[in-house]
């Protein structure tokens, strides 16, 4: 299961629309590593005034590893992550992370970095099964 989702929340979805704010909270508190990830990105973005900021360390446990995967792969989360911190955040291989200004997302490191290129270019071996 990728969210831990308090009762009052999921009464509130049930009913209808659920704010972005609650949302974020849920997903925050459910995947604590990759919402701390997504953050310290971001907070290098914007110390470094760079169009990008990502971060390559690979996870300590596949416990955090699915933490990343499960928050990335999700439309809904990335989607309420990137609108909460103000980027678009792409992913490659099973842990790195990269925070775009929204105004760089056509620019020529945004479009090497979500590449084919780009993906086959950050493989090792020891990134196969990760």
């Amino acid at each position: 299961m990728s969210l831990t989702v308090p009762p009052a929340l999921l009464d509130a979805a049930e009913r209808g629309p659920v704010d972005d704010a609650e949302f974020v909270a849920c997903v925050r508190d459910s995947l604590p590593y990759a919402f701390e990830t997504v953050r310290r990105v971001v907070t290098e973005l914007e110390a470094t005034g760079a169009d990008h900021a990502d971060d390559a360390v690979p996870p300590p446990t596949e416990a955090e590893r699915g933490q990343l995967l499960r928050a990335l792969a999700s439309d809904a989360i990335r989607g309420g992550l990137e609108r909460h911190f103000n980027v678009r955040l792409a992913f490659q291989n099973c842990h790195r992370v990269a925070a775009f200004r929204p105004a760089a997302v056509d620019s020529a490191a945004y479009r090497a970095f979500v590449s084919a290129r780009g993906q086959l270019l950050n493989q090792s071996p020891e990134l196969r099964n990760c």
